[in-house]
């Protein structure tokens, strides 16, 4: 019979996790007093058809009850938006955010890209909720990507060499 290992620690997990090197968003939402919006790195693309992407979102968030279950926004941080990611991720004064104007559902003005989806469904993720949205419209444009490892900010230069054609 094998032997049954312990689970590791959340820290030990949070510091192994920390060596992966991730891109910076800030997911925004109309919340019950307005546009607001949190930092988060646990993003991904799920599928092309449907259009899904999937969000993490920790149980004990303060937007985690408000954002679950409403139309979102996955703005991609460019490289110039370390003070947006900090703002939105509790340290008050860190920038001011802009907001697009006329935006369906709140949305940061000029991220490097943007996915504007509709809640399709929701799991049990352990401490968080995984949110599958499901992409009603997005956009993008150049310029160098905002990354997050070993607990500190980082930049990925622009590619002149880009994979959009394969997609």
């Amino acid at each position: 019979m094998p032997e049954v290992l312990a689970p590791p620690r959340p820290a030990a997990l949070r510091a192994c996790m920390s060596r992966f090197t991730t891109g910076v968003t800030v997911v925004t939402y109309e919340g019950d007093d307005g546009p607001r919006g949190a930092t988060m790195n646990s993003f991904t693309s799920v599928s092309a058809d449907p259009p899904l992407i999937l969000i993490s979102v920790a149980r004990r968030a303060r937007c985690h009850d408000q954002l679950v279950g409403r139309p979102f926004c996955v703005n991609i941080l460019g490289a110039e938006h370390e003070a947006l990611a900090r703002q939105f991720a509790g340290t008050a004064g860190a920038a001011e955010p802009r907001w697009m104007p006329g935006a369906r559902v709140p949305r940061l003005d000029n991220p490097l890209a943007w996915i504007e989806c509709e809640p399709w469904r929701s799991y049990d993720g352990g401490d968080h909720t995984l949110v599958l949205g499901q992409v009603t419209d997005l956009g993008h444009r150049d310029g160098d990507a905002l990354t997050y490892a070993w607990s500190r900010f980082g930049t990925a230069a622009e590619s002149s060499d880009g994979i959009e054609h394969l997609i």
